[in-house]
């Protein structure tokens, strides 16, 4: 019985490990490729806050059961940061939680930070509190915005970065703004964003962009591929 018992805890150690074992995730030519080998994303869109904590694991095991190998998640900002300053990554607002849910579930995490995500939340997420600046202009290079983008984007990765797939987590991408040409023309302001994205600490899987097909073209930047 104690050899069994022992036996036990060393495949449960050996599969704790290989559950964080680094991997790499990249774009290659017409396809993906998850650790070397074409990978297709088969992903649902997951928003954690609009699912109360306890019932997080049983959506994931959905997602799952319908044929799902990832999850995106966009970051709200006015919920993480509903006064300047500070930050709440707690309870049902602990999104690193959620993906370590999702990566023992087998599951593969694609995050979307915004900063604006849209997701029919009030602002696409952008904080109230932006406002209280009067002349402050959103989604764009004024100083004001992009320096609390700076702030907000910093606090995100420090919760995430270290969950990329390099480091043994299970997030394989990381989206750049979101559906920007909808909005506007302003490639400065998108590599902007890329770059601060990029500088927080997602540097160490694929970076992408997503756009309406018929403005892609509008603000799509070389570097980041695009849907």
């Amino acid at each position: 019985m104690k050899r069994l018992l022992l036996i036990l805890i060393a495949l449960c150690t050996i599969n704790a490990y290989a559950g964080s074992k680094p991997g790499k995730f990249e774009v290659g030519k017409n396809t993906f490729l998850l650790n070397g080998e074409p990978f297709i994303i088969k992903a649902a869109e997951v928003h954690y806050p609009r699912i109360p904590r306890e019932y997080w694991e049983h959506r994931i095991k959905m997602c799952k059961a319908l044929g799902m190998n990832s999850l995106c998640l966009y970051v709200f900002w006015n919920l993480h940061e509903q006064t300047p300053g500070k930050f709440d990554f707690s309870g049902n607002n602990d999104i690193a939680a959620f993906c370590k849910l999702a990566q023992n579930e087998g599951m593969y995490v694609i995050v979307r930070p915004g900063p604006y995500v849209c997701a029919e939340w009030e602002m696409g997420g952008l904080p109230w509190w932006l406002l209280k600046k009067d002349d402050v202009q959103l989604r764009s290079l004024d100083s004001y915005y992009m320096e609390r983008v700076k702030i907000f984007m910093n606090a995100v990765a420090k919760e995430l970065a270290p969950l990329q797939i390099n480091n043994g987590g299970n997030i394989i991408m990381v989206q750049v703004e979101n559906e920007f040409g909808s909005y506007g023309t302003d490639k400065p302001y998108v590599s902007a964003i890329r770059d601060i994205v990029r500088e927080s600490g997602f540097n160490k899987v694929p970076l992408f962009q997503c756009d309406w097909s018929s403005n892609f073209l509008n603000n799509g930047l070389d570097d980041l591929p695009g849907q």
